[in-house]
């Protein structure tokens, strides 16, 4: 910025400053006179531009292609050099009902290791590094992602690649014990770690939705470990390693170029567990039942050194929102993204969610809370809007309060300046978001799988613009009437009972019933 605005006191941007025209007068380093020539218009001598061109449809449709086995393609174009393609399959800790917990967080960790065509996990980023490709595995509740960024001229390879670690995976003895280590190491810094919002994450789903579908165990417990092995990966792995449970998506490849792939490596192919027809798939919808999940701990040592974290009590409370299919899933977007919050310390500035309701009413009125966030978890059955507190251990029935009144506060008038600020931030960090490929990667395939289609982007943008005041007020009396969910994590001595929770979230004011103590 210095050295622009130097260059602009030096007078160099001079010429534009002339009402659209170079000056007259002025004379190039060589002796000869600068053109009397309009900017608007071409430069005698130079040729005409050639611009890149795409029909609209190719520039934003997500084209997709089913194959005889039922598997599908999906792919959006996107200029560029690289592309990521992946495949996401309809599996994940939701599933594992019939099974031994900790699955899916197996397959997490055995991801890209030895196959039948790679002999280990080096042999497979070496193929990849020679087309400057990166790999990655995530699972998660529903949905388990095998994904590679890479030149687009590598497609071919990228594709047997992930073929083969899809479907011919070796999980080998040894492999198996280096993930139950692995495992056992990301448990213990699970319980470790001062920031608790991941543990606090899956104590809120078990508490909402007790022991089925979205509220089993992400994390394997640690008493799995020892238990899961290639017999019983290979069992689940029959049921929810179908084609027609799988989404192959790419991004910045050609849709044409990426069928003939698919059809090449994933068509006719075998499985490394046999292509048994799948008798046990859990087809079961999500219960909201509602309780609460309280966990003991002391917090007080959890971040030592020159300028340790205070203790900290953390409570999260939740209500059943919606799933991702209805059409009250934007209004409960706009909800989520209005409530905002975060940490009681923020660098502020444009769009971090300083004006949002819980830095507002919460952070800013009561400086001894250390947290308040609202997040929104939905899925293709339900969904759960929560908020994340944090404060003094003394002072938890407080802050249990405030959050109960911020609950029902969601239903009261919702001010014409806050809702449109809450809707232009969703619609800019939606696309803002949507400039990463990795990110419309996971888009598209995430949409495919639910819908066997896409919502673009400008179509999300403009039912964001349609949501009015009386929307949130209709979903919010709505997720009211149901019962709460609660988490809670630390010194939990003045937790309220999760009765006189239930109760102030069925008040008119969010007021927790009154205590009257005869002694203290």
């Amino acid at each position: 910025m210095a050295a622009a605005m130097a260059w602009l006191r030096r007078g160099v941007w001079s010429p534009v400053r002339r009402c659209g025209r170079l000056a007259a007068g002025r004379s190039y380093s060589g002796g000869g006179a600068y053109p009397n020539v309009s900017l608007t218009c071409p430069l005698p001598g130079v040729p005409k531009a050639v611009f890149a061109a795409a029909e609209a449809q190719e520039r934003f449709e997500t084209r997709v292609t089913v194959l005889e086995n039922g598997l599908r393609v999906a792919s959006q174009n996107k200029f560029g050099q690289f592309c990521t393609v992946g495949v996401l399959i309809n599996s994940g800790s939701r599933h594992e009902a019939k099974y031994l917990s900790g699955i899916s967080h197996f397959l997490e960790k055995l991801a890209f290791s030895s196959t039948a065509q790679f002999g280990s996990k080096d042999e497979i980023l070496l193929t990849l590094e020679k087309h400057g490709g990166i790999c990655d595995c995530q699972a998660s509740r529903d949905t388990i992602m095998y994904a590679v960024s890479a030149d687009t001229r590598g497609l071919d390879t990228v594709v047997n690649l992930l073929a083969d670690v899809v479907l011919q995976p070796r999980l080998s003895d040894e492999e198996i014990e280096m993930t139950r280590t692995a495992i056992r190491f990301e448990l213990e810094d699970l319980n470790m770690r001062p920031d608790p919002e991941p543990l606090l994450t899956e104590m809120i789903h078990a508490a909402a939705y007790r022991e089925n579908t979205v509220g089993l165990n992400r994390f394997c417990p640690v008493e799995n470990t020892a238990k899961i092995d290639r017999q019983v990966l290979h069992s689940y792995l029959r049921n929810y390693y179908t084609p027609d449970r799988m989404v192959l998506a790419g991004v910045g490849i050609e849709h044409e170029q990426l069928v003939e792939c698919a059809k090449k490596h994933l068509l006719g192919v075998e499985p490394a567990w046999g292509t048994g027809q799948a008798r046990d798939v859990d087809r079961s919808v999500a219960q909201y039942t509602g309780g609460i999940v309280k966990v003991e701990k002391d917090m007080s040592d959890v971040s030592l050194g020159p300028t340790p974290i205070p203790e900290l009590t953390h409570i999260m409370i939740g209500l059943e929102s919606c799933s991702f299919l209805e059409e009250d899933f934007i209004p409960f977007a706009v909800l989520n993204m209005m409530m905002g919050g975060g940490g009681s310390f923020s660098a502020g500035g444009p769009g971090k969610g300083m004006f949002t309701r819980l830095y507002l009413n919460v952070l800013n009125r009561h400086h001894w809370m250390y947290n308040a966030t609202s997040y929104h978890h939905s899925y293709e059955d339900t969904g759960l809007l929560c908020i994340h507190a944090s404060a003094d251990p003394k002072q938890v029935r407080e802050m249990v309060e405030i959050i109960t009144r911020e609950f029902i506060l969601m239903a009261g008038t919702v001010g014409e300046v806050e809702l449109e600020r809450a809707k232009t931030q969703l619609k800019s960090m939606l696309m803002m978001n949507l400039e990463s490929r990795p990110v419309i990667f996971e888009d598209v395939g995430r949409q495919v799988l639910a819908t066997n289609t896409r919502k673009l982007p400008h179509e999300l943008c403009t039912l964001i613009s349609q949501v009015k005041s009386t929307d949130i007020k209709r979903v919010v009396t709505k997720m009211l009437h149901k019962k709460p969910a609660v988490a809670a994590l630390g010194d939990l001595t003045d937790l309220p009972t999760y009765e006189h929770i239930q109760a102030a979230l069925s008040s008119k004011d969010g007021r927790l019933p009154r205590m009257y103590r005869l002694f203290r």
